[in-house]
């Protein structure tokens, strides 16, 4: 016979480790499609699932050729997404409402947390007298950067103690060592950061916890209600335009999240470079430990968080201030790719 049936053809197509997509018939494997995410910090836990989804192989699973690139905060790895020079970030969420004021489609496509993963930790040795928000009037606050989630957070709790901008300094100090000497040289008397920087502050006895964005409970006390951070946003034109690969994306990091779910955190820790615990695996383990509940498991946008979100923004960030009521909520998020990853 010269033609081979429809059923003996793709019988030999699955021989051949064929998935049976229309350009992988040839019998000819397909180029991975390539892709450059920016992260904003890429060993912060708050932002893990993106290096993990590389370790555990899930990209390349899924035919991706992802590169992680890294940038220390968040407001800084957007600005390479609107020069192009990135087609994702993995970062907070509320970027996508900031860059709509200003004209700019960015939409999360997959949200990997529900609330900041964030901490306000206070120097030991003014734990004190600083035990409430209210208590901030007159100090030096640390933040990730100007215009960053953790200004505008800061903002936030500050004018719920009832202050004002004027009250309180905020002070640039990174996050990693930069935070840690920030705090052990007073140049700053409290800040927001994560882990692992949050487990090293208060593991040395340098630091204490006064608030705990890491958990539901602690997240909806401070801010009062859900505040989705962490996601994987993009620019509009490109997920239009590459619908496949974004869809790839979310079933890469959806299969992650819900790794996350079914494992302990030694085991999530020992899956990630052993840089990453800076010399201490016991104490990136607590890292790990107190941050990993963070993440949702499904990928999915709460709608209530991104109001929540808008509602922050609307009275903290110049750009979205004034601007709450012309903001298209649906054109920042979209739960489309995540709802079509297949049950696993």
């Amino acid at each position: 016979m010269r033609k081979l049936s429809a059923a003996v053809c793709c019988a030999a197509l699955l021989l051949a480790g064929c998935r049976g997509t229309a350009p992988d018939q040839t019998g000819q494997a397909q180029t991975p499609t390539q892709v450059k995410i920016m992260v904003g910090g890429i060993d912060k836990v708050i932002y893990l699932p993106a290096k993990l989804t590389e370790q555990l192989g899930y990209f390349k699973a899924e035919g991706l050729d992802v590169q992680l690139l890294t940038e220390p905060s968040g407001a800084t790895a957007e600005n390479v997404l609107i020069s192009g020079d990135v087609q994702g970030v993995v970062g907070f969420y509320d970027h996508t409402i900031d860059l709509q004021t200003k004209g700019k489609c960015i939409v999360s496509v997959v949200q990997l947390a529900d609330v900041p993963g964030e901490v306000e930790i206070v120097a030991a040795n003014k734990a004190d007298q600083i035990k409430s928000p209210a208590d901030f009037k007159g100090r030096k606050l640390g933040i990730t950067s100007s215009g960053s989630s953790t200004d505008f957070l800061t903002q936030y709790l500050a004018t719920k103690g009832g202050l004002s901008n004027g009250d309180y300094t905020t002070v640039k100090a990174g996050a990693g060592q930069t935070f840690i000497a920030a705090i052990d040289n007073g140049g700053i008397d409290a800040g927001m950061t994560t882990d692992p920087t949050a487990a090293q502050l208060t593991s040395t006895g340098k630091g204490k916890i006064l608030l705990d964005m890491r958990t539901e409970a602690g997240t909806r006390a401070a801010l009062g209600g859900l505040y989705p951070a962490s996601s994987l946003y993009m620019d509009c034109a490109w997920v239009q335009s590459h619908r496949e690969a974004v869809q790839k994306l979310a079933n890469a990091f959806v299969k992650t999240l819900r790794w996350i779910k079914a494992h302990q955190p030694d085991e999530i820790a020992a899956k990630m470079p052993a840089e990453y615990s800076a010399g201490n695996p016991q104490l990136y383990v607590q890292a790990v430990t107190d941050s990993i509940g963070m993440f949702n498991g499904d990928g999915a946008m709460k709608a209530e968080g991104a109001k929540n979100v808008l509602e922050v923004l609307s009275q903290f960030s110049p750009n979205v201030k004034g601007k709450k009521d012309t903001v298209d909520l649906a054109k920042t998020y979209t739960t489309d790719f995540v709802a079509k990853v297949a049950a696993g």
